[in-house]
């Protein structure tokens, strides 16, 4: 495509995003809010922010952490791209273990658990099946050197649960997680690798940290990842669909303006349409997912 970034253009480069580019909240799609709210305040620990018939927004004060549009009408994405899991990153290892054992009291089933080195991981499904990813990260210095050479040789390591509530031993169970809570991660179904490359990378400005040939995971500032994307629902999966449960749009949150002048710019050379919202701007990758880009 004439005018696109290439790997090429970017060789030798400085980071094309801030290092304390962060993530905002997730937008998604339910079947019943009720029920899932029920499930975000009783079982993550989230407070309602915001409520109305169809819409609530859930926090721990401060900015909406993920906001949830119900739709009774909506199906499951089936082999669509879409949302694969988010990550709510809690602030210390402590916290995840209030979560953990807030699991365990409702009785919710978990999808697995996992020590990746740079953090510990618990997940599960909500009430409608969209992965949640509950986790703590380590600090910095106690990350690997080559952050995904032992999850590309072997995968991640199984976690310590006993270790992890070991940390809140003796307390009371907690209802509502503590402040600092918010998005770590997202990690997506695309239908190819290549063009969603190319759309995060050359597009948004992520530098990528580690591939697999399923998957590509990219971050800014040398965090571990902000976003992953495999193709595990088959590569050439149907592009993202508006009527299915899941994802409407996660967030990326920039240092500045110019910052976002230059993701606009970056995606207008990649042929991606960029349309203006009043509280930032979206577009979509190659999938169909969306992405709210604002300060």
């Amino acid at each position: 495509m004439s005018g696109a970034l290439t790997t090429e253009t970017l060789a030798g480069s400085p980071p094309l995003l801030a290092a304390d580019t962060r993530l905002g909240g997730v937008v998604l799609t339910v079947t019943d809010l009720d029920r899932s709210l029920d499930f975000y305040t009783r079982v993550i620990g989230l407070a309602v922010q915001r409520r109305e018939e169809t819409f609530a927004t859930l926090g721990v004060g401060g900015e909406d952490i993920v906001t949830l549009h119900e739709d009774p009408r909506a199906t499951a994405p089936g082999r669509d791209a879409g949302i694969y899991h988010f990550a709510l990153l809690f602030p210390s290892r402590e916290e995840l273990a209030r979560a953990a054992v807030r699991i365990a009291n409702a009785r919710a089933p978990i999808d697995g658990a996992s020590d990746h080195g740079t953090h510990e991981a618990i997940y599960l499904p909500d009430p409608d099946g969209i992965g949640i990813e509950l986790a703590a990260d380590r600090p910095r210095e106690q990350w690997p050197a080559n952050l995904y050479d032992d999850f590309l040789s072997h995968g991640p390591a199984p976690l310590d649960l006993h270790g992890l509530l070991a940390s809140v031993t003796g307390e009371q169970p907690s209802e509502r997680a503590a402040g600092g809570l918010r998005i770590g991660h997202v990690h997506l179904h695309v239908g190819e690798l290549d063009a969603a490359t190319r759309f995060y990378r050359d597009g948004l400005g992520f530098e990528v940290m580690g591939e697999l040939p399923s998957a590509v995971f990219v971050a800014a500032g040398g965090y571990h990842h902000h976003v992953a994307f495999n193709i595990w629902r088959g590569r050439g999966a149907s592009p993202a669909r508006a009527d299915a449960i899941g994802l409407r749009h996660w967030t990326l949150i920039l240092d500045s303006d110019e910052d976002l002048a230059a993701i606009r710019g970056r995606l207008t050379a990649l042929g991606v349409a960029v349309d203006d919202r009043q509280d930032g701007v979206i577009a979509h990758d190659p999938s169909n997912i969306a992405v709210l880009i604002r300060r």
